[in-house]
C-alpha cells in the first residue's frame, strides 16, 4: 500500500527542520567559543539548548516515538534553569545568597 501524499511532504519538512535546527546550532557554537562577552556566551548557550529542545521535539514526531517528547520538556527545563543560574552568577557574582 502506497503511502499519502501528505505524509511523504511531513517527512520532507520534518528532515529539512532537523536539518536547520542542527546546523544554526553549529552555527551558534562559533559564538560560544568567540563571544567577546559572558552574556554573549550565555546567549548563545541558551539558544543551543533551545535548538536541542527543537531536535528532540522533531526527531519524536518523525520517528513517533513519544518518549523524546519527555526527554524534550527535560531538556527545557534544565535549560531554563541553568539560563537562569548562569545570568544571575553574572550579573550578581553568587549564586547562592
Amino acid at each position: 500500500m502506497a503511502e499519502p501524499a501528505y505524509l511523504a511532504w511531513m517527512d520532507t519538512i520534518l528532515f529539512a527542520g532537523l536539518a536547520l535546527a542542527a546546523g544554526l546550532t553549529l552555527l551558534v557554537s562559533y559564538r560560544v567559543i568567540r563571544g567577546p562577552t559572558v552574556p554573549d556566551r550565555v546567549v548563545a548557550l541558551d539558544t543551543i539548548g533551545t535548538n536541542v529542545v527543537a531536535i528532540a521535539a522533531l526527531y519524536a514526531i518523525w520517528s513517533q516515538q513519544g518518549y523524546f517528547v519527555g526527554v524534550s520538556l527535560v531538556l527545557a527545563i534544565i535549560g531554563f534553569i541553568s539560563t537562569i543560574t548562569v545570568a544571575r552568577y553574572v550579573t550578581e557574582g553568587d549564586i547562592i545568597e
